[in-house]
């Protein structure tokens, strides 16, 4: 199997996944199809919608066709020249306790019907069950994954390693460093799908997470069951590369409209907030008056445009570098998924280790809940493990951001610059500029044009939250540095204040001197005064 990675942001990839039937782009759905019912053919879902995949159960096909699906091939029986995904029927042993075939039976289907992705039988934990349960049914699918291995015949059938455990994360974390070390070529996370529609997206981050941590980061990671486009960036972000849903079609059965931002009763729209092929050229009333069969094929064929539409503005945003914005957008839709993009903040340190390094944009800082984005984070750490002052620097200048980016190139800072190389040419090189910016708190002035320091853009003024977190970023800065002054530079605004006092009582407590002088927003005359008069005394009791 070849798994080519071409773009990433977060921990989100846009990647080639080479299957026998071609190469497929990530991130990818499946469309599920009921080989007995298909309100949308499998030829269409390709041709007019653009899927490349779908997803069949082999378990139904067994049962309900046996033999013809063999015969045939599974391509020609369902008509469909992409790639096939098939499932084992574990999803009907959550629903019905049981299903009619034995693991060995069901691998040795899906090889016959010529499959492109294949799935072991695993046994699914589910939502309210035992823990001890839960590790049941953990080491019976590892047992039945090890067995695979002496079971198939074939090398060109990419083999999905399922990992469970539910909501109990201990046993989520075994069954992923468990299925990892088995050579899988993708894996999958199971039983979330009562998680979603209880849309605790605060769990099922918990549950990804616990996965991704522990399985092998270069494997493809599909996601049972998700398939709704407003939570899709979300999955997306957090390194789910592959979903399957039945949502387009179960959802039309119910008169459910999809959207990028939620769900919609059609009895409810006046207008449809869509503009794809279907809902450009009617009214919710029209639809609403459609034969039942004419209707749910509408409002199916309307659902598939909305998955693949959100899919390709996920992908362009991973290009972009603009996925976190995207998925903040898409939180803001429902306070259930804000509640997961905050907790989010747990998993700081691995996101911001794969997350890449520099990007084609700068980014958008909004509110205090940016402060989880992993550049914050990588930047924090970073400043704190491997920088250091200059060895000759006595005097710390902390200087206020500007709205010129990078900072140093601002009117206002060239007077200070202009003040340091002109009147102290000789102990220039004794005070040293820094700058206090939100949102990433203390920025030297040799980092100003580091990315994404001066790559980005904040809105004015600050919440307390964020005022808070740049004060103690400069206070920390101060309290591991060896300086015997600290001058702040300060216009006198609410959010500077916070700063004033919060340097105050730091350098109070390690005995630091410190001094303010007060500037608009270009230094005048008598600033500059003040300042200079305040920085030859200090320079002077320093010598």
């Amino acid at each position: 199997m070849s798994f080519e990675i071409k773009e990433k942001d977060l921990l989100a990839r846009i990647g080639k996944l080479e299957t026998k039937s071609g190469t497929v782009e990530t991130p990818l759905m499946f469309p599920v199809i009921n080989p007995v019912i298909q309100s949308v053919s499998p030829r269409k879902i390709r041709e007019e919608f653009g899927f490349e995949a779908l997803i069949t159960n082999a378990y139904i096909l067994k049962k309900r066709f046996q033999n013809e699906p063999i015969e045939k091939g599974l391509h020609s029986f369902l008509d469909f020249d992409g790639t096939i995904m098939t499932d084992s029927g574990a999803y009907q042993i959550l629903v019905y306790g049981d299903v009619e075939v034995t693991p060995e039976e069901i691998v040795e289907y899906q090889e016959k019907i010529d499959t492109d992705i294949a799935t072991i039988l695993d046994i699914p934990t589910g939502w309210k069950v035992s823990e001890e349960y839960a590790k049941q049914t953990v080491k019976e699918t590892l047992k039945r994954a090890t067995e695979l291995f002496k079971l198939k015949t074939r090398d060109d059938i990419l083999w999905v390693g399922p990992v469970q455990g539910g909501r109990y994360l201990n046993v989520v974390a075994e069954s992923a460093k468990k299925m990892g070390k088995l050579p899988f070529n993708i894996h999958a996370l199971g039983s979330p799908t009562e998680i979603m529609e209880r849309y605790r997206f605060d769990v099922l981050v918990d549950m990804i997470m616990a996965a991704k941590t522990n399985l092998p980061i270069e494997r493809p990671l599909h996601l049972f069951g998700a398939g709704h486009p407003f939570m899709l960036a979300l999955a997306v972000a957090l390194g789910c590369d592959l979903f399957d849903s039945a949502a387009y079609t179960l959802y039309a059965k119910e008169n459910r409209y999809m959207t990028e931002n939620g769900t919609s009763r059609l009895g409810e729209l006046e207008y449809f907030p869509c503009n794809c092929p279907k809902c450009s050229r009617t009214t919710p009333k029209k639809v609403s008056e459609l034969a039942s069969e004419e209707r749910q094929i509408f409002l199916a064929e309307h659902n598939l445009y909305a998955c693949i539409a959100e899919l390709r503005r996920i992908k362009q945003a991973i290009r972009d570098g603009r996925l976190w914005e995207h998925m903040e957008m898409r939180a803001h839709g429902h306070p259930a998924l804000m509640q997961a993009v905050k907790r989010l903040a747990k998993y700081q340190e691995f996101i911001e280790k794969h997350d890449p390094a520099t990007k084609r944009s700068g980014l958008f800082f909004f509110s205090s809940i940016d402060l989880i984005r992993p550049e914050i984070a990588g930047y924090r750490k970073k400043l704190g493990e491997r920088y250091a002052k200059p060895k000759q620097a006595s005097v710390l200048l902390l200087v206020p951001q500007t709205q010129t980016k990078p900072f140093h190139k601002s009117n206002e800072y060239k007077r200070v610059a202009n003040l340091l190389n002109h009147k102290f040419k000789e102990q220039s090189c004794s005070v040293h500029a820094c700058f206090y910016a939100a949102p990433f708190g203390l920025i030297p002035l040799e980092l100003d044009e580091v990315y994404p320091l001066s790559q980005h853009e904040t809105v004015l003024p600050l919440d307390r939250e964020t005022v808070n977190y740049v004060a103690n970023q400069v206070t920390d800065y101060i309290g591991r540095s060896d300086y015997g002054t600290v001058v702040l530079l300060s216009r006198l605004k609410d959010w500077d204040r916070t700063i004033l006092n919060a340097c105050r009582k730091t350098c109070r407590k390690r005995d630091i001197t410190f001094k303010q002088v007060s500037y608009k927003e270009a230094l005048d005359d008598s600033a500059v005064a003040r300042l200079t008069k305040l920085l030859q005394e200090t320079l002077r009791e320093k010598s």
